[in-house]
């Protein structure tokens, strides 16, 4: 299993990157992880991993807690299949991508910086990781 964690746009403030890519890589111990940005223009994400689970971050997505979370990516691993997760750009997600996402997901129903929210998505991604692992962090 995979998992991929994909961005519109370019990653600009450093700190948000590094805490980001710390969390990515932390994940890794646990599983083939991999953070990287695309242009929808060029990368199609809905086919080239048609056979995901696709989970896009959007704001009128579903709310989970942490422990729906590491359900989703329990339930994932068990299934044998990757899990992508999307993070949008400026103007949200390309429509006609919405629909082929099997969740869309909010963080929250604040407004974050594209660079925070996705050092919060990797964050609860190595929770999720270290959880099933029986690792003491999420504690």
């Amino acid at each position: 299993m995979k998992l991929r964690l994909y961005y519109i746009g370019r990653a600009k403030e450093p700190h948000s990157n590094a805490l980001a890519a710390e969390y990515v890589k932390r994940a890794s111990r646990y599983m083939d992880c991999e953070m990287r940005e695309i242009d929808p223009r060029r990368f199609d994400l809905p086919a080239r991993h048609d056979s995901a689970r696709k989970v896009f971050l959007d704001p009128a997505g579903k709310l989970m807690d942490t422990a729906g979370f590491v359900e989703l990516v329990r339930s994932a691993e068990y299934d044998a299949v990757d899990l992508v997760f999307l993070i949008g750009g400026h103007d949200g997600l390309p429509p006609d991508w919405k629909s082929k996402a099997n969740l869309l997901l909010s963080l929250t129903p604040m407004t974050l910086p594209h660079e925070l929210a996705r050092a919060l998505l990797a964050e609860q991604i190595y929770r999720a990781l270290a959880t099933l692992r029986g690792h003491p962090y999420p504690r």
